[in-house]
């Protein structure tokens, strides 16, 4: 491979953001390059890195690149600290701009620090810069998924809700003291946008209640990841009149027809210590696929997109056969062809692929191996196909990297193309600007 030769001002720009050290050695595959300046009008592909800041609260924010069509080199653009955890993105071109939630729970004593909400960006057209629009304070914890349905100009969030919980006393109807145990609200928000791309606020939330098996064998929150409602993904159907929610709280599917409100449509139920977290649909819309957090495994769904009714055609593990430790899959991705599903393993620490029979059942192909998670909340968290759908970009966590692979449109086999070194990556969203 061509050795790529990064400047000092480049360098000098990236470790001025945090994303490398500015006296690192950068490999000839990493994923950097002096390339166009900001200010050309040549259509670009741009990858948004969202990230995490550490526990003292610094880092954080989004970083730009200029991706080659290839995806073996990356340009470094620029960096936005705010927000400061930048767990999901998700780009517009309708509204040339980028939203992210910021992933926290709000201190509603002071504030201390910042807000948990949506922050929306423009984007410019010819070189991707950012320029922050406004932000809406999410009433509820720990937004993490982010869908946009750009014909009715509105826009979801998922609020997952934090794990802890608060023991309320009170006296019982015998007149004896008892405890109650309190947990905080998950839900779905969905929000207007202005012509401009700007967040007009919450057109109307809708709340995710139950709970699953408690406690269950999952080690997240010390067997209590069941306690509550915790729904993780919010995912427009590709007519955009169904709005999928996965509460792998519950361990349930909920259908919400959209309109000027969010109405319940159908609830799909799953066995106990499912956990459905990511949910993506084949282009069809007869189909859709999610991966299952407690049960670490990959589902694949029938969908009638007249009624919004579920069935379930197949459910594979999402490891290895020969994998005996723990696992908690997180995102998926369906290659733009329809025919191979990918997903990312927390603990077999691997980004596995399936092949997609006709008539959806899945059979796993392969993995790459990915830097070794620490637990399940800090580990690689997601990942995304370029427009193009020749390569895969995943935010590996653990290794404060971002890599690169392509990936074979019939196979899946997907080879390590690069790697750049980023903060605590956490999600990876491509604009063309």
């Amino acid at each position: 491979m061509t050795e790529i030769i990064i400047k000092r001002r480049t360098l000098l720009a990236a470790a001025g953001a945090g994303l490398i050290a500015a006296d690192q050695f950068l490999s000839s595959d990493v994923l950097a390059q002096e390339g166009t300046a900001m200010n050309s009008t040549a259509s670009k592909t741009i990858a948004f890195v969202g990230t995490y800041g550490d526990e003292h609260g610094k880092g954080g924010g989004i970083a730009a690149f200029e991706a080659a069509a290839d995806g073996k080199s990356f340009n470094f653009l620029e960096h936005v600290e705010k927000p400061g955890e930048a767990g999901y993105l998700v780009y517009s071109p309708k509204f040339k701009a980028l939203y992210s939630v910021d992933e926290r729970k709000t201190d509603g004593r002071g504030p201390k620090g910042p807000a948990a909400g949506v922050h929306a960006f423009s984007v410019a057209s010819g070189t991707g810069k950012l320029t922050a629009l406004n932000s809406v304070v999410t009433p509820g914890p720990f937004p993490t998924y982010l869908s946009i349905l750009e014909k009715d100009a509105r826009l979801f969030s998922a609020n997952h809700g934090s794990f802890e919980h608060v023991e309320h006393i009170k006296q019982m109807d015998d007149g004896s003291w008892g405890v109650e145990y309190l947990y905080d609200d998950s839900s779905v928000i969905m929000y207007g946008i202005e012509a401009d791309g700007r967040l007009q606020g919450i057109a109307d939330l809708a709340f995710v209640k139950g709970h699953g098996l408690d406690p269950n064998t999952s080690p997240q929150a010390g067997g209590h990841g069941q306690a509550s409602a915790h729904a993780h993904s919010a995912v427009v159907d590709p007519s955009g009149r169904w709005l999928l929610v996965g509460d792998k709280g519950t361990d349930e599917i909920h259908v919400f027809e959209i309109g000027d409100k969010l109405k319940l449509a159908n609830s799909f139920k799953m066995a106990e210590q499912t956990g459905p977290r990511h949910i993506v649909f084949a282009p069809s819309n007869d189909r859709f696929y999610a991966t299952l957090e407690f049960a670490s495994g990959i589902a694949s769904f029938s969908f009638d997109k007249e009624t919004g009714t579920i069935g379930l055609i197949d459910k594979k593990s999402s490891v290895a056969d020969d994998f005996k430790a723990g696992n908690e899959p997180a995102d998926l991705r369906l290659h733009p062809n329809g025919k191979v599903v990918y997903l990312n393993n927390r603990g077999e620490d691997s980004l596995a692929w399936y092949a997609v029979a006709e008539d959806g059942k899945l059979a796993r192909k392969g993995h790459v191996k990915l830097a070794k998670s620490i637990h399940p909340g800090l580990a690689a968290r997601s990942f995304s196909f370029d427009p193009s759908g020749a390569y895969i970009l995943l935010a590996d966590r653990p290794a404060n990297a971002v890599l690169a692979f392509a990936a074979d449109p019939e196979t899946g086999d997907l080879t390590k193309i690069g790697e750049a070194k980023v903060a605590s990556p956490a999600f990876v969203a491509f604009a063309a600007v």
